[in-house]
């Protein structure tokens, strides 16, 4: 048993449990059991909240470029088409208003058009909480003392993820940016294996990946991040303006 502080746990909670991992071989090496909080690691699966979640993380960064001409925007169209009266045909302006064929649009789209919003920071955390859960439920969360392999051949990493059935997409968590050399190397040339900082960790990559392998760092610090922001007094959701900004920053960030 490895023991480690967990904070504050309500009466009716029990702390939830995981092996503690080594990548340094091939063959599944236990280290120990760690304990894991249970507001992080055993939330309801809101399946709406990871919806939710996914929604904003595809749609922020969008940007519609259409753009359709008005009237005034169009070349010609200056001329009378005919006169006004003793033709029998309708009267007209000009042959660029809207009610012609190739005419400019009345209410077409003005682009460029930004679809980015800001989801409130309590359904962040709480979509981050519900994600965990739901990979430690289904036994796809995997603990690990560092991301140190003894070799940079990707073969190594192959084999040791198809050993341990880890499926066919793998998501390494650690501390920092700074990541070990040999599986920075051996996972380069894969594309299901990546490899991202704790700061970083985002609901849309963990259901993206089948997987999820965390380092003892990195758990603490997501652990430490999400229940400081469950248990704040000041994470409320105001609207989001210039001046608020710095209160919708990333959970894990600090």
């Amino acid at each position: 048993m490895t023991s480690r502080p967990l904070g504050f746990i309500k009466s009716d909670q029990k702390p939830k449990q995981a092996w503690l991992e080594t990548l340094s071989s091939i063959e599944n090496e236990k280290l120990g059991i760690i304990d894991l909080h249970p507001e992080v690691f055993a939330v309801f699966p809101r399946i709406d909240i990871l919806h939710e979640n996914i929604h904003w993380q595809r749609f922020y960064r969008k940007i519609d470029y259409t753009k359709q001409l008005s009237r005034a925007e169009l070349w010609g169209g200056t001329r009378k088409p005919w006169q006004q009266k003793g033709t029998g045909k309708a009267r007209h302006g000009s042959n660029r208003s809207p009610l012609w064929f190739h005419g400019g649009k009345s209410f077409g789209p003005r682009g460029p058009k930004s679809y980015f919003y800001m989801l409130p920071t309590s359904k962040r955390v709480l979509g981050l909480a519900t994600a965990l859960s739901v990979k430690y439920a289904q036994n796809n969360l995997h603990i690990v003392d560092s991301l140190e392999i003894p070799s940079s051949d990707p073969e190594y990493l192959e084999e040791l993820i198809e050993t341990r059935g880890w499926g066919l997409s793998v998501l390494f968590i650690n501390e920092f940016d700074i990541i070990p050399e040999n599986i920075g190397a051996a996972s380069e040339e894969h594309k299901p294996y990546n490899i991202m900082a704790a700061y970083g960790l985002n609901v849309y990559s963990m259901l993206k990946h089948e997987t999820l392998v965390l380092t003892l760092p990195a758990l603490e610090h997501i652990e430490k991040s999400l229940l400081a922001h469950m248990h704040s007094h000041d994470a409320r959701d105001y609207p989001y303006n210039k001046k608020n900004w710095h209160q919708y920053a990333h959970p894990l960030e600090n």
